[in-house]
């Protein structure tokens, strides 16, 4: 799916420029936390990933990898092996039965490698717009959209780009405020801050060098 977006406002567009160039400054080098070392694992790790840490999917790929390396092996094993080595992971049981149907899809119509674009992309079992535009940047430099999260659409309402809940509405948002080639940085800066100053709960305005520009949206003044 091609998404089409309207030009944003002159000032939401400026203060975009702003927070990018200021995020970065404090997050040279961003990049995912997950463990990875080619495309098929950031894929999977990336699944593993929802409703989960980093730090935990990091704990649970590398016994996955090492017993099944790439879609080729994963495609032959058990559902319910390939449970055991995920459960930690929550929802392993969907897990687990996405990722076997992704790796044997790919080795039935890719020849067990991943597609390069967007739609092939997202025809991988388990695999939405999130996903897609996670690997697709990461991993092949292929930008195709913005990854929206749980904490790219929080901050990207409270920062005044969007006033959707929509990820696809929110991503339709951000992805002409930031050059196409830093749509997959503006992924990483927006989650790294998420974490580390602007969380669900208990935002840090005091202490954040955006809070001179940031509207904080949905943040209740004290």
């Amino acid at each position: 799916m091609n998404i089409k977006y309207n030009s944003p406002k002159k000032d939401v567009a400026k203060r975009a420029e702003e927070i990018y160039s200021r995020l970065l400054k404090r997050y040279p080098d961003p990049k995912p936390e997950l463990d990875w070392k080619n495309a098929w694992e950031l894929l999977v790790s990336t699944v593993l990933a929802a409703q989960c840490t980093d730090v935990r999917v990091n704990k649970v790929t590398p016994a996955l990898f090492a017993k099944w390396p790439g879609p080729a092996e994963l495609c032959k094993a058990d559902v319910n092996d390939i449970e055991e080595v995920i459960r930690s992971t929550g929802l392993f049981r969907n897990k687990a039965k996405n990722l076997k149907a992704a790796a044997t899809l790919l080795m039935e119509e890719f020849d067990g490698e991943l597609p390069r674009t967007m739609k092939e992309m997202t025809t991988l079992p388990g695999v939405a717009r999130k996903t897609a535009n996670i690997v697709l940047s990461n991993a092949m430099d292929v930008h195709e959209g913005v990854a929206v999260d749980t904490h790219v659409k929080r901050l990207s309402f409270r920062m005044g780009f969007t006033v959707s809940t929509n990820p696809i509405v929110i991503e339709k948002d951000l992805m002409p405020l930031f050059k196409r080639e830093n749509w997959g940085i503006a992924n990483h800066l927006l989650v790294l801050f998420g974490r580390d100053i602007c969380p669900a709960r208990s935002p840090k305005c005091d202490i954040c060098p955006l809070n001179d520009i940031c509207p904080k949206n949905g943040i209740e003044k004290k």
